[in-house]
This record gives structure tokens, sequence and C-alpha cells, in this order.
């Protein structure tokens, strides 16, 4: 079974900036299209960024646009979300997930997660 790890997490300052990791294990086969989402406390679930398997397309949350930068390699397995110019609202525990093949569709379609790594964004 495909497995995904978060790293990257930690604590930075208003207008920082974090690099999160999203490493894939055991991938037998093919490529998967891979999500970031985020969940503050008391809050539900939002989407934040994907790319498609290819890496060819890319989309973003209106509130992270020009701000966050999703990236794959896939010869290392890992996709990556650069975040810069970071806020006190995107504090939350940030998720990747893997579905096929592209980005569009429903949240439900990603049926593989990782154990999530948290961002703290604080003066």
């Amino acid at each position: 079974q495909l497995q995904l790890v978060e790293s990257g997490g930690g604590l930075v300052q208003p207008g920082g900036s974090l690099r999160l990791s999203c490493a894939a294990s055991r991938v037998t086969s093919g490529f998967y299209a891979i999500g970031w989402f985020r969940q503050a406390p008391g809050k539900e679930r939002e989407g934040v960024s994907c790319i498609s398997s290819s890496g060819a397309s890319t989309n973003y949350a209106d509130s992270v646009k020009g701000r966050f930068t999703i990236s794959r390699d896939n010869a290392k397995k890992t996709v990556y979300l650069q975040m810069n110019s970071l806020k006190p609202e995107d504090t939350a525990v940030y998720y990747c997930a893997a579905k096929g093949v592209s980005c569009s569709g429903r949240v439900d379609d990603f049926a593989v997660w990782g154990q999530g790594t948290q961002v703290t964004v604080s003066s």
C-alpha cells in the first residue's frame, strides 16, 4: 500500500517561509496526483494546493495564491509545498494526500493520506 509522510513543519514568524515535503513509499507502479490540505483547531479541513501526476497542472486555494508553490520530483518520489509570506491564519496541521491522476474531482477521491505536520505562524 502507498504510504505518505509529511515533514518540514515548524514554528515561523509572520512573513517567513517553510518548505513542506510529502515523501511517498511503497509505490509499486504509476504516479499519483498529490494534494495538500490543512486543518486548524475547530475548523474543517480545507484544500490548499494540488499537483497532477506529471506535474504539468497545479492549482491553489485563493488564500494562498502567489505565496505558496507546489512542485514534485518524481525521481525522488516527493512533492513539495514552498510556503512564503506566511500569515498567522496559515497555522494548521498540513496533510498531503494521493489520488490518480488529475486534481479535479472530490476530496473523497484522495484515498491515501499522510499523518500531517504542524505549521505554526506566530510572532
